[in-house]
C-alpha cells in the first residue's frame, strides 16, 4: 500500500512540482529583468550623462568626421596608430569625460596585435536583458581617410549616443564601435562585429535588434546617379540616389518593416529596401552580416555605397564630400528608429 502511495506521487506530484518550479523560475526572470543593477553608481553616472544629452546637431557630425577623416586619417591595422587613435578618441569622446559612459573595452588579437570594439550601455528600464545594438565599423581601408565611409556612420553613431545619453530606454541599448571591419578582415574570424556577436551569443545574451550604419552620407537628386544592384534589375529599384536603402535577412523582415515606417516618420529622406538574398551583391557587406551568422535580427542601413558613391574605397573619400544637411536628417531618422525599437 504504501508502494503504491509512492508511486502515485511520483506519477502525480514530481511533474507538478516541477510545473510550479519552471512557473515559479519564469515569474523570478520576469521580475529581475527590471531589478536593481549590480553597478551601486548607475543612477549617479546616469544622471550625469543627462547633464551631458543634446539632440543630433550639424555641428557635431561635422567635428567627428573632420576628427575622423581629416586629423586621423586612414585607420586600420596596416596603420596602427591611427587605428589606436580612432579607438582612443571614440572611448574618450563616449567616456564619463564627456557624454558620459562607462564605456566597455572588447579587445582581441588580430594579425599578431591587440585591438578592440568599444561598447557604450545605456542600461534598459523595464527589458534590460533585452537589447538593441546600434553599430557602425571605425576603420577604413587602406588608401582612404574613410570620412563617409564609415565616418559617416560613426559619426551618426557618436551623435545618437549623446542624444540618447541619461535616458534609459525600456530596453537596453548598446552603442557600439567596431574595428576590422575591412578586408582582410571582412567576413573572416577576426571581423570586429562577428568577433562580438560570437560572444554575445556565447552569453546567451537576448540581442532583440542591431542596426548596423555604414556608409550613409552620400545623395544625389540627379536621374542615373543611383546604379541598381546585379539580381535586382527590373524590381523597381530606384535610379535616384536621394535615398537610404534599409537591408535585412528573411528572420530581419519585421525589423526592415518597423524601422523604415520609424524613419519615414522622422526623416525626410526615402526609405526603400527590403529583405534580399545574399546572393545580390552588397547586401551582407557591413557588420550587420555577423549578426545574422550568429542567429539574430539585424538590419543595415546604406547610401548602397559603390552604387553611388564614386569616391567608394578611395583617397577622396574627404568629409567634404558628405552631406551633412542630409546626414542631420537621417541621423534623426535613425534616432527614431532606435526609440521604436527600444521601447516596445
Amino acid at each position: 500500500m504504501k508502494q503504491g502511495v509512492f508511486i502515485r506521487f511520483l506519477l502525480v506530484g514530481l511533474p507538478l512540482g516541477l510545473f510550479l518550479l519552471g512557473i515559479g523560475s519564469m515569474i523570478r526572470t520576469h521580475l529581475n529583468d527590471g531589478a536593481q543593477p549590480v553597478d551601486p553608481n548607475e543612477a549617479v553616472r546616469l544622471e550625469a550623462a543627462a547633464l551631458k544629452r543634446r539632440p543630433v546637431s550639424r555641428e557635431d557630425l561635422a567635428n567627428s568626421l573632420e576628427v575622423l577623416a581629416t586629423r586621423i586619417g586612414e585607420r586600420h591595422l596596416g596603420k596602427p596608430e591611427a587605428l589606436e587613435s580612432a579607438a582612443f578618441w571614440l572611448e574618450s569622446t563616449l567616456g564619463g569625460g564627456n557624454i558620459g559612459y562607462s564605456v566597455e573595452r572588447h579587445v582581441f588579437e588580430a594579425g599578431g596585435k591587440e585591438v578592440r570594439n568599444l561598447i557604450a550601455e545605456l542600461p534598459g528600464r523595464k527589458h534590460r536583458s533585452e537589447i538593441v545594438v546600434v553599430g557602425a565599423h571605425y576603420d577604413t581601408v587602406p588608401g582612404s581617410p574613410g570620412a563617409n565611409d564609415n565616418g559617416s556612420g560613426v559619426a551618426a553613431l557618436v551623435a545618437l549616443a549623446r542624444a540618447f545619453a541619461g535616458d534609459p530606454q525600456g530596453r537596453t541599448v548598446r552603442f557600439v564601435a567596431f574595428v576590422n571591419e575591412e578586408p582582410p578582415h571582412f567576413q573572416t574570424e577576426t571581423m570586429g562585429s562577428l568577433v562580438y556577436a560570437k560572444r554575445c551569443q556565447a552569453r546567451g545574451e537576448t540581442i532583440a535588434a542591431m542596426l548596423c550604419l555604414d556608409t550613409v552620407g552620400c545623395y544625389f537628386d540627379t536621374e542615373g546617379s543611383q546604379r541598381i544592384p546585379e539580381g535586382l534589375e527590373g524590381g523597381g529599384f530606384p535610379t535616384v540616389g536621394n535615398f537610404l536603402a534599409f537591408v535585412g535577412d528573411e528572420n530581419s523582415r519585421y525589423h526592415v518593416d518597423s524601422a523604415k515606417a520609424a524613419f519615414a516618420a522622422a526623416s525626410s529622406i526615402p526609405a526603400v529596401g527590403g529583405v534580399f538574398p545574399e546572393t545580390v551583391p552588397g547586401v551582407g557587406w557591413s557588420d550587420h552580416w555577423s549578426f545574422w551568422q550568429t542567429g539574430y535580427p539585424a538590419v543595415m542601413v546604406t547610401d548602397t555605397a559603390p552604387y553611388r558613391y564614386p569616391h567608394y574605397h578611395l583617397p577622396g573619400d574627404t568629409p567634404d564630400q558628405v552631406d551633412l544637411e542630409k546626414l542631420e536628417d537621417a541621423t534623426r531618422g535613425f534616432e527614431a528608429v532606435v526609440r521604436v525599437w527600444a521601447n516596445p
